[in-house]
């Protein structure tokens, strides 16, 4: 059976299904996703691109280069966060962005950059 995992933007200009597996699900506290986000702690999954279509009336999200490798992705009209689209065939998708963020395969593993966290602010990621 295929999974398909569907979300979108505020407003609903972006929107946009992804068909199959969810890669790389976690958690990260990087400065890079605490400026993005507007958030200690932002919350990723990652597909293809060939897994990815943007079905939305705005079509694809807006991007910003924010390193060598990537661009950080967001709605133009109503500016939510979608996420970051690399160079190679990564999409990474903020969790809060899609319609049932709390299906089993969208749960965070691991935890990156936990070192740039606010040492009170706790993160407790279980199996």
């Amino acid at each position: 059976m295929a999974k398909f995992y569907t979300g979108g933007c505020l407003c609903g200009n972006i929107r946009f299904t992804a068909n199959g597996d969810v890669k790389n699900p976690h958690t990260c506290s990087c400065k890079m996703c605490q400026r993005h986000s507007g958030s200690l702690t932002q919350s990723w999954v990652e597909f293809t691109k060939s897994q990815v279509t943007w079905d939305g009336p705005g079509g694809e999200p807006a991007k910003w280069r924010s390193s060598e490798f990537s661009s950080r992705s967001f709605c133009p009209v109503c500016g939510s966060t979608i996420g970051a689209i690399d160079d190679d065939p990564i999409i990474a998708i903020v969790l809060g962005v899609f319609d049932s963020n709390n299906r089993a395969g969208l749960k965070p593993y691991a935890h990156s950059y936990k070192s740039q966290r606010p040492k009170w602010w706790k993160i407790h990621i279980t199996s």
